[in-house]
């Protein structure tokens, strides 16, 4: 039976690239000087800090910009709301979405029930596999995916026959 998975997956290497070059720049650019800007990785996700809010705001959009040029979702990363730090300082933390969780996996599934084709839709710890007796029906769930706007960066993967 021809099946294929529905994940959410993020090149966590290109993440670092992102973050690294990120951080170069705010080492380096000279309205960042003087600032204590930084940009670091770590496995609960990304934190920036600064010493205003201003230029928070921008090494946000630096670190976006990054994270476009190496085609890293923006969906990828979730929170970013800016907080005083204490001691003058502002800090905004980004988490890196990984998988689907159960409510968007659920969300999926349901989505898929209601285009009324032949499939069947399990959900499978983080991934979602989706199967049918007719190849056309899977392209069809594979288009009306592509065209819901999720929240979450969606990829296709295992595609058997």
């Amino acid at each position: 039976m021809p099946s294929f998975d529905v994940v959410s997956q993020v090149d966590l290497h290109e993440v670092s690239n992102a973050v690294d070059q990120a951080a170069r720049e705010a080492a380096t650019r000279y309205d960042f000087k003087g600032t204590g800007t930084t940009v670091t990785l770590s496995d609960e996700g990304i934190t920036l800090e600064s010493s205003t809010e201003g230029r928070l705001d921008a090494v946000v959009e630096v670190l976006k910009e990054r994270l476009v040029r190496r085609k890293v979702s923006l969906k990828a990363i979730a929170g970013g709301e800016i907080k005083e730090a204490g001691g003058g300082r502002f800090r905004a933390h980004f988490t890196i979405n990984q998988g689907l969780d159960g409510e968007a996996a659920r969300q999926l599934a349901k989505h898929v029930r209601d285009l009324k084709l032949k499939v069947q839709a399990q959900i499978q710890g983080d991934q979602l596999r989706i199967q049918g007796k007719q190849r056309d029906d899977l392209q069809a769930v594979i288009v009306a995916i592509r065209e819901l706007d999720f929240r979450l960066p969606i990829q296709f993967i295992n595609y058997r026959d």
